[in-house]
């Protein structure tokens, strides 16, 4: 038990300022409050009503987000193996060269299909 002693005191620190910041600010924080600041942020643009049965949304955007995500944390996977190439060898040069390959065939094919477009 006592090795994870400080990961724990770490914990009870980081929550216990995080609760204490929430906290502070709500007490210190301005209290005025008007219709433009509890609207939500939209840019700039006037936020345009959805219809009320649903209807046809743009998900563009969010596809564009997600593609980000997914390649992002794919990439994420060079950095570990950066630091160990010279101890990975031939099979680590060879195991990253198919994997790079899979995303660089991916990322072809997203564009190829028009997923970064933005019209």
């Amino acid at each position: 038990m006592n090795v994870y002693t400080p990961i724990l005191v770490l914990g009870i620190l980081a929550f216990g300022f995080a609760l204490f910041s929430v906290v502070v600010a709500g007490i210190t924080g301005p209290k005025r409050y008007n219709r433009a600041r509890l609207d939500a942020y939209e840019c700039g643009i006037q936020p345009t009503p959805q219809p009320m049965g649903g209807g046809r949304f743009p998900v563009k955007y969010y596809l564009v987000a997600m593609s980000f995500i997914i390649f992002d944390i794919e990439l994420v996977f060079l950095y570990p193996w950066a630091v160990m190439v010279d101890d990975l060898g031939l099979f680590g040069l060879v195991a990253m060269l198919v994997f790079l390959t899979n995303l660089i065939v991916v990322y072809a094919y997203e564009w190829a299909r028009g997923g970064l477009e933005w019209d």
